[in-house]
């Protein structure tokens, strides 16, 4: 792969920084939960193993394009317990100096815990992302900077950093994910009105469109210029505003041990697709090979791969070669 000198550091990535504790219950939610006793849950569930990891959207996602040859700024809030952290991400090629760390406060943790049909519950402590908001995406990133991915964080400071990134030029990605319950129609349409494109799974794009009343015509008519669906195992679809309508197929996984992280490494791959100028039914494609790499491992970040190995499973995957960056 190339050398740090030689790669790309045209992209951004804002979002979440934090550390997951994933616990795993060698059981099933559904064989706890009483109907008639909703009113009144009260469950514990003994678990059969407790990993901390590293994770959070921003480095989950800048993780799979060092993977793939790119140096992606994170520009992201963090704690005084992150420069173990820190010192890892700059290791595998992920550009830090983006991050901000306010030492009154810890970074945050996602506590997930899941059942043996991989359902999961999760609990998040925002600690230090609560700052995002008086981060300046202009001033952390530098000239060359031409892409912006804006992942689930603090909303304030997802507003924010689409506002900046719209006003200076940056073609932004926006991955509203999880946050898209949190936040309020107006605020949704804000954040997406200008946007390059639009990720998100099924689920997500079913809530964004209650809440903001658009839909995928109107957004492609009217506020965006892509937008990427995934739907696990059936793939993602890529429809643009001219019309074309992308499909890509889901890539095979070998072992499924761990599926916390796969949407992340999906955009990773597919943002990696984009700066390489692949086609978008490519990028799709990149997507789900990096997603199902990551599903293969415990954790967000515990996979790697040669740039090698990846074009190797692509070919197994599609029967075509990947074209060279």
């Amino acid at each position: 792969m190339e050398n740090s000198q030689q790669r790309s550091a045209s992209i951004a990535v804002t979002g979440s920084l934090a550390y997951d504790l994933i616990m795993d219950y060698h059981g099933y939610f559904k064989d706890h939960i009483l109907p008639d006793k909703l009113h009144v849950i009260n469950l514990s569930f003994l678990v059969g193993e407790l990993k901390k990891q590293r994770g959070g959207c921003a480095a989950n996602i800048a993780y799979t394009l060092a993977l793939l040859g790119h140096t992606p700024r994170i520009v992201a809030a963090a704690g005084n317990d992150f420069g173990e952290y820190e010192q890892w991400l700059r290791a595998r090629h992920v550009d830090t100096s983006g991050i901000h760390i306010f030492p009154e406060l810890t970074t945050a943790t996602c506590y997930i815990t899941t059942d043996q049909a991989h359902n999961q519950i999760t609990g998040f402590y925002p600690g230090a992302m609560s700052k995002a908001r008086e981060i300046s995406l202009h001033q952390s990133i530098e000239r060359d900077c031409r892409w912006v991915v804006v992942a689930p964080d603090d909303p304030p400071a997802m507003l924010r950093h689409c506002a900046e990134a719209k006003k200076h030029g940056l073609r932004l990605v926006l991955d509203l994910s999880w946050q898209v319950t949190a936040m309020d129609g107006p605020g949704l349409r804000e954040a997406a009105h200008g946007a390059h494109a639009l990720i998100f799974n099924d689920y997500e794009f079913g809530v964004f469109q209650e809440k903001t009343g658009r839909h995928a015509k109107q957004l492609l008519a009217d506020d965006i210029e892509m937008l990427v669906v995934t739907m696990g195992s059936d793939g993602s679809e890529i429809s643009t505003r001219d019309g074309v309508i992308q499909r890509a197929p889901a890539a095979q996984v070998s072992n499924v041990v761990d599926a916390t992280g796969a949407g992340d490494a999906y955009r990773g791959g597919f943002m990696a697709g984009l700066l390489q100028n692949q086609d978008l039914s490519v990028c799709g494609r990149m997507g789900s090979v990096a997603a199902a790499y990551c599903i293969e491992n415990y954790g967000t970040q515990n996979h790697a791969y040669t740039r090698e190995q990846f074009e190797r499973r692509y070919q197994e995957n599609f029967g075509a070669i990947l074209a060279p960056t």
